[in-house]
């Protein structure tokens, strides 16, 4: 008995150290903001997935990046946990866990049209949740740059909750605050954009990605105004293309060493 338990004991330490060893490493509050700022993007990917599983459409494969998101998650999540040592910080990544841990579970399950309202209102919870964080650990900054990064992070999950809002409608979800919510998020999403693009820390590659960015926006822009319905693949390509182009726009400015 006590062997079966010592070898209980080794392999459960070995499980724990392979899962805290695939944590991403955390070295500067530049990248803990941007990868916080992750976070809140990856609620809204993963609730994009889902409605496009329950859709029944598989372009992009978002069974597949589903896994993935929720993965990278998790991996952020213990990262950002290890980096912080703010006890506010820290009070409220406790508070990421405890919201992550329900929603978990109810990712892992066949979608549903009857848990998809629930789902989008804890990934809401925990989109804030992860909002808190990022603006914490930007605030520790101390510095123009990190505001900046919050804002052009922020962008990422701006894409993809426009998406996952459409995609919810295409699947027959019934939001009676659909219309509102999409009206903010891309008021949000163009606020913030011109606000960027004026910033004295943008570099020739920032301003041609930006551009970029704003090119794609003008799709979703025509496409809250139109009656007609979209085709979901095309929202899914649409939003990515932007979340590729403000995900390289947020590294760029993590990266530089601005006061």
């Amino acid at each position: 008995m006590r062997g079966l338990k010592r070898a209980t004991g080794v392999i459960l330490a070995f499980c724990l150290a392979v899962t805290f060893s695939y944590a991403i490493e955390i070295k500067s509050l530049a990248q803990a903001v941007n990868e916080a700022g992750r976070q809140r993007m990856l609620t809204q990917r993963m609730l994009k997935d889902y409605a496009m599983i329950g859709i029944g459409n598989t372009f992009g494969h978002p069974k597949e990046d589903l896994k993935k998101t929720m993965e990278m998650f998790e991996d952020h999540l213990q990262g950002l946990t290890a980096f912080a040592t703010d006890p506010e910080t820290k009070k409220s990544l406790e508070e990421q866990r405890r919201l992550w841990e329900s929603i978990k579970k109810m990712l892992s399950e066949p979608p549903s049209k009857e848990k998809a309202a629930e789902l989008q209102g804890k990934l809401d919870e925990l989109l804030k949740a992860a909002d808190r964080t990022t603006k914490l650990f930007a605030k520790q900054t101390g510095k123009k740059s990190g505001e900046i990064i919050n804002i052009s992070g922020r962008q990422r999950m701006l894409s993809q909750r426009m998406a996952n809002l459409y995609m919810l409608k295409v699947w027959g979800i019934d939001d009676p605050k659909f219309k509102e919510k999409m009206d903010a998020a891309m008021k949000l999403f163009d606020d913030s954009l011109k606000r960027l693009m004026k910033s004295d820390l943008n570099t020739p590659e920032i301003n041609k990605l930006l551009a970029r960015v704003k090119n794609n926006f003008m799709f979703f822009q025509v496409m809250n105004k139109s009656q007609s319905k979209f085709i979901p693949s095309l929202i899914y390509k649409k939003s990515n293309e932007i979340l590729k182009d403000m995900n390289t726009v947020t590294g760029l400015y993590a990266a530089q060493k601005v006061q």
